[in-house]
């Protein structure tokens, strides 16, 4: 009667096993969605949630360094025609995007806001100082008809003006520039290139890289909160007030595609593509998975721009409406730039990666002293793929500038061809630091784990119960 009563309580052990075993196996479903509907919530952009904390104020400063391209061969290039050649200086490094979103307004499922631009030298993390003489390309020759105050320079002449405007335009234009010793290049410090000067042949007029930057604001962006679909939380809906772009001329290139980059809609697909738009180059991109990382014990996706960004419409078809010219693009079989004149005002303006990389051969040709490098000049975003939020970044891009022959302006009469010369590259990079990912997985990730513990623990001990309980049965039969 014993032997029959602990082979019975033997027996109901195991199916107390097998029991809690099953019930893990029916909670992994049930914890999924608890798992969905806390990210989801948490991914909303409203106040009180965790990506609302994130997306006003960034915790990670971003950091934008920048190397010059300074010419070593100035007066052969203007006296002999001869290719520059060019040594990289840098990197100057600044503190950009230090500033919370302003003006920041709801509507609906929506919300409104401007990004404030701001800039701060950094030098201990600079090799140099903003004082540093570089010579670099003459922004006012190579500068746009639009942006003109006084007299039309090199751009006017490749629209073919009439006979008469030529002749009293380069007559008074090769005099201004003999009475103000300026010529194809220039040599101003770092400070001046970047950030502004007052050219001697445009008076009243300042010209810079970025000028002007400071006090400025990128936006209005409208962007979709996630409130009534999660799938499109940071899309952008509207920037400066339009749904589309208007740069482009074309459907497709004027469409405003993905996020900011700054975080995606949860739980991403690493087998699709990502979008985002960068008013930097007015235009959205795709990124494609490349690798998992780790980053501080968080698992991230990296995504990286593909080399078909910048490819020639030939490679990419999608990027003939990128094409608006044919002269400088030799019938747009140009790769890897991008003339974002159209967004600029009309300025001979090219976008770039550094040291072209992936771009035509002949533009390294056509400027001696380019290494592109694969691991230091490709652009990347490592996103959290639950949670959808950019972990960590690098922008690269190079900022260039158009100059070509001419049989009327002095100083370009020995040029044999129309160069896209590279000013700056930058690098504009953030990252997660240790205590903030210590405290998105305490306040997210740590859920998320206890439940999937909870289920791997029921499962785990119902399964030894039933195993242990089993074994001693058929024992005590025995």
């Amino acid at each position: 009667m014993g032997c029959c009563n602990r082979r019975c309580g033997l027996l109901a052990g195991a199916v107390f096993g097998a029991a809690l075993a099953i019930l893990g196996g029916i909670l992994i479903p049930v914890g999924d969605q608890i798992i969905q509907s806390t990210v989801e919530q948490e991914a909303r952009i409203v106040p009180g949630t965790t990506a609302y904390e994130n997306w006003i104020s960034s915790a990670a400063f971003v950091y934008r360094q920048m190397w010059l391209f300074d010419v070593q061969n100035a007066l052969d290039v203007v006296e002999l025609g001869a290719a520059p050649v060019v040594k990289e200086r840098g990197p100057y490094t600044y503190k950009v995007r230090y500033l919370a979103k302003s003006n920041i307004t709801a509507h609906n499922d929506a919300v409104s806001f401007l990004l404030p631009n701001g800039a701060i030298f950094e030098p201990d993390m600079s090799v140099g100082s903003e004082d540093d003489l570089v010579t670099t390309v003459n922004l006012a020759v190579a500068v746009s008809e639009p942006c003109l105050s006084v007299l039309p320079p090199l751009w006017v002449y490749i629209r073919a003006p009439t006979p008469s405007s030529r002749k009293n335009g380069t007559s008074s234009w090769n005099i201004l520039m003999k009475i103000t010793n300026s010529s194809l290049f220039q040599r101003r410090s770092v400070r001046e290139i970047l950030w502004g000067y007052q050219d001697p042949m445009l008076k009243n007029t300042t010209l810079g890289v970025f000028y002007p930057y400071n006090g400025t604001f990128d936006g209005y962006y409208t962007v979709n909160t996630g409130q009534d679909d999660i799938s499109r939380v940071a899309m952008i809906e509207r920037w400066q007030g339009e749904s589309k772009l208007s740069f482009w001329n074309d459907t497709y290139c004027d469409t405003l595609n993905g996020t900011d980059a700054s975080s995606f809609p949860p739980f991403v697909d690493k087998n699709k593509p990502i979008y985002f738009f960068s008013s930097d180059i007015c235009r959205s991109v795709s990124s494609t998975f490349r690798e998992t990382k780790d980053l501080w014990g968080i698992e991230v996706y990296r995504y990286v721009l593909p080399p078909s960004t910048f490819a020639s419409p030939s490679i990419n078809p999608d990027n003939k409406c990128f094409c608006t010219e044919t002269l400088v693009s030799r019938n747009c079989s140009m790769a890897g730039v991008l003339d974002v004149g159209p967004c600029r005002g009309g300025a001979p303006a090219y976008i770039s990666l550094p040291h072209f990389l992936h771009g035509s051969d002949y533009l390294r040709q056509d400027v001696h002293g380019l290494n592109p490098s694969e691991e230091n000049h490709f652009t990347y975003l490592d996103i959290e793929p639950i949670t959808g939020f950019t972990l960590s970044f690098a922008k690269r891009l190079q900022v260039n500038m158009m100059y070509g022959p001419s049989n009327v302006i002095s100083v370009l009469k020995h040029v044999k061809k129309y160069t896209v010369f590279p000013i700056v590259w930058l690098n504009e990079t953030a990252t997660l630091d240790e205590a903030t990912a210590e405290r998105i997985k305490a306040e997210l990730f740590s859920r998320i784990n206890l439940l999937e513990n909870v289920q791997m623990s029921l499962i785990g001990i119902g399964a030894a119960i039933f195993a242990l309980c089993l074994v001693a049965y058929f024992c005590v039969r025995c």
